[in-house]
């Protein structure tokens, strides 16, 4: 049975910033002996900044995105900012990348959202190229050609190595997937998995998609955990978040949150949220929501119980929990984990 280790999962900021309050997480999280500390990004804060802030104040927690989107920046500004945190860090960053969806991509980036699978490809073999500084980096992908030589160029690009030497050559590289093909694929290419919803009673799910990970690749969820001796109670903040990101954060008719619950054995269960949600029925769509998917991908419940919980989770492929909370939920999850 392999022994869980434990990230703490910051997440993006929201209306207002969080002040010092994050950084004072992270070190407590660091005292207890958690392995991880992630920080993410959609519209509003960016992922490397906080994560830069928090570094700077910690000194042996591992410093992680959750993830940095693709469309945020061009992959060699994704490895500049990489190949600098890592330096200042004294080697503790991963990268966690993603693609987002489309209604962030196309609505606050202005790209188009196509080909998901082929981009993510292109974006971490970029990144590899500048983290091993070997060669001058080329790329002749359909997303990211390097030297740029497309409409409106002016033919006076080259390939270029980092000024700058990385400390490493290997920083570890997760990445955030959902659908089938790119969870294989980052089995393939990245050093890690950052799962959005997972169940270690459900392993069949991803079991073919893993099939190629390497010795070490790490699989990371981000786990809600809820101790409240009311399971019913502990159960609604999961179930709210469901239906939020089931009913609405997706196009009616494309949305791959809805999908992956379908793929998890609940397509009935997903169809229903997403018409209730868009139907403004949020009350509803979250009723709808099955107490057991919510109870299989979260830690709800008395102490207990979710102590005999984990046990199933340690069981599983997992290697690292992610959690989000206050300092007394780190305590007792340090308590009981580590």
């Amino acid at each position: 049975m392999a022994k869980l280790s434990l990230g703490l999962q910051l997440g993006y900021w929201g209306a207002l910033a969080p002040g010092n309050h994050h950084t004072e997480l992270a070190q407590e999280a660091e005292r207890l002996g958690f392995d991880s500390v992630w920080t993410a990004e959609s519209w509003g804060n960016d992922c490397f900044t906080p994560l830069a802030w928090i570094g700077a104040q910690t000194s042996t927690i591992r410093l992680g995105t959750s993830v940095a989107q693709l469309s945020a920046r061009t992959p060699t500004a994704c490895a500049m900012a990489t190949l600098a945190l890592d330096h200042l860090s004294a080697g503790r960053m991963i990268l966690g990348l993603g693609v987002s969806g489309p209604q962030v991509v196309e609505g606050w980036y202005g790209q188009p959202y196509s080909k998901p699978v082929t981009r993510t490809r292109e974006y971490v073999d970029i990144i590899r190229q500048v983290l091993a500084r070997k060669a001058p980096v080329t790329s002749e992908g359909e997303f990211y050609p390097l030297p740029y030589t497309g409409p409106g160029a002016w033919g006076m690009g080259k390939p270029l190595k980092p000024i700058t030497h990385p400390l490493r050559a290997d920083v570890p590289i997760f990445i955030g997937a959902e659908g089938p093909k790119n969870v294989t694929q980052t089995a393939q290419i990245a050093d890690g998995w950052l799962p959005l919803y997972y169940s270690p009673y459900r392993q069949e799910v991803y079991a073919d998609q893993l099939v190629d990970a390497k010795e070490g690749f790490e699989i990371s969820p981000t786990v809600l955990v809820n101790i409240n001796d009311d399971l019913e109670q502990a159960l609604y903040p999961v179930k709210a978040m469901l239906g939020f990101y089931i009913g609405g954060m997706g196009a009616a008719k494309r949305n791959f949150h809805k999908e992956l619950m379908a793929r998890m054995g609940f397509p009935d269960e997903a169809e229903q949220i997403q018409q209730l949600f868009l139907a403004g029925k949020q009350d509803e769509a979250v009723a709808a929501v099955p107490d057991r998917f919510a109870d299989e991908i979260s830690l709800s419940g008395p102490r207990e119980r979710i102590a005999e919980k984990l046990k199933d989770w340690e069981s599983s492929p997992v290697t690292s929990l992610l959690i989000h909370g206050d300092a007394n939920l780190l305590r007792q999850m340090a308590e009981l984990v580590l």
